[in-house]
C-alpha cells in the first residue's frame, strides 16, 4: 500500500492516477497474503465498491498543531482499546463546508499519524464504525502541498478499514470528535 500511495503522491490530482490505484487496490484484495478478506472470497472478488470520482473533494488543510493534546483510549471493533494521542486539527472545506477533523499520533505497535471519520453516510452506504483517511504506518497518506505547509486531505482515497470485511481484523473506530454530519460520497462505499 505505501508503494500505491508514493504513485499517487508522485501522479498528483487525476482521475487516471485514482482509477489506478483502486486498480491495484483490487488485485492487492484478491491476492496478497495480508488481504482483509477471508481467503475463500479471494478469488471471487468482483473489487471494492467505490464511489465516482469527485475532485472537490481533495483539500489542503493546515495542521492546527496541538502541543498537548489529550491521550485517547479509543474502542476497537473487537473490544481491544487502542491509545492515541491528539496532536491537533485539520478543518478541510468539503463541498462549501468547513468541518474540523483530530489528527492523532498512534502510540501503538509501530505508530503514526491516523484520521478516522464517520460521516453522514455510515451505516447505510459506508462501514457504520466510519472510514479512514489517512494511517501512515500502513503507508495511507498523500503527503504536503507543494510548499509543505498544508496536509493533502482527498476523500475520494478515504476507505472502510479491515474489520469491515472480515470481524478477525481489529479496527479502531472513528471517535465522537470526527463524527461528521455531513455526507461524503467519495473513497470506499458498502456492498
Amino acid at each position: 500500500m505505501s508503494a500505491l500511495y508514493g504513485q499517487v503522491r508522485e501522479a498528483g490530482d487525476s482521475t487516471e492516477a485514482l482509477q489506478a490505484f483502486r486498480r491495484a487496490r483490487d488485485e492487492l484484495f484478491r491476492g496478497h497474503p495480508r488481504s482483509p478478506l477471508p481467503e475463500a472470497e479471494r478469488a471471487g472478488f468482483p473489487g471494492v465498491p467505490y464511489y465516482p470520482h469527485r475532485p472537490e473533494l481533495r483539500a489542503e488543510a493546515e495542521l492546527q498543531a496541538e502541543s498537548d493534546g489529550p491521550e485517547l483510549v479509543i474502542p476497537s471493533s473487537t473490544g481491544e482499546p487502542v491509545r492515541f494521542r491528539r496532536f491537533g486539527f485539520v478543518r478541510p472545506v468539503l463541498d462549501g463546508v468547513e468541518v474540523a477533523l483530530a489528527v492523532y499520533w498512534l502510540e501503538g505497535y509501530g505508530g503514526g499519524v491516523f484520521l478516522p471519520f464517520r460521516d453522514a453516510l455510515a451505516g447505510r452506504e459506508t462501514y457504520g464504525a466510519g472510514r479512514y483517511l489517512l494511517d501512515t504506518v500502513k503507508g495511507a497518506d498523500l503527503g504536503m502541498s507543494s510548499d509543505g505547509r498544508r496536509m493533502v486531505l482527498d476523500f475520494n482515497y478515504s476507505y472502510n478499514p479491515s474489520c469491515s470485511y472480515d470481524p478477525r481484523w481489529s479496527c479502531p473506530l472513528a471517535p465522537p470528535e470526527n463524527r461528521l454530519d455531513v455526507e461524503i460520497a467519495a473513497g470506499e462505499s458498502m456492498p
